[in-house]
């Protein structure tokens, strides 16, 4: 097996920044008890793909709902690996628990972006039997699989990366 990467966490600030952008009025001691509690990813099982993730904070996301989980996690890997990152299956499977973009993908260079490569995952309850999905705190909530890829043999790209999403296309 190889061993290509490592989670780390985001600074405090980025980890309040973030936080606080999603839940406005959440005092500086709440978010430093949180970010204190932070579980890096860890696979369940030796033969296990994916690295669960754990929820910050608790989250009640209701029928039709949307939130924004800043996780406080970011990952250093070599190049030519992604991480994509799936619901845990069995949120997906009992409550339709999707991520907005299906499959969030996460490169190599975002580990550099300003915002340190704060990993967030963006859920939605698309329940279509009115079922809330509570997520308690160090709860598994996301899975991330690590997957080698490759280039085409013209490929130029040059470009740097700072940001996240859609940052590449500007």
């Amino acid at each position: 097996m190889k061993r290509i990467a490592k989670f780390h966490k985001v600074s405090l600030q980025q980890f309040a920044e973030g936080f606080q952008d999603t839940f406005e009025g959440v005092n500086e001691e709440k978010v430093q008890e949180l970010y204190s509690q932070i579980k890096l990813p860890k696979r369940a099982t030796k033969g296990s793909a994916g690295y669960d993730f754990y929820a910050p904070d608790d989250f009640v996301i209701g029928p039709g709902e949307t939130v924004k989980i800043p996780t406080g996690i970011r990952v250093e890997m070599e190049e030519n690996w992604v991480l994509k990152c799936y619901p845990r299956s069995g949120l997906g499977f009992k409550y339709r628990l999707q991520l907005n973009n299906t499959v969030g993908i996460i490169d190599s260079d975002y580990f550099y972006s300003k915002n340190e490569g704060h990993i967030f995952a963006k859920l939605t309850n698309d329940t279509k039997e009115g079922k809330t999905v509570e997520i308690a705190r160090g709860t598994g909530f996301m899975q991330g699989i690590f997957v080698e890829y490759g280039i085409t043999v013209d490929d130029e790209a040059e470009g740097i990366r700072d940001g996240g999403f859609g940052s590449t296309s500007k």
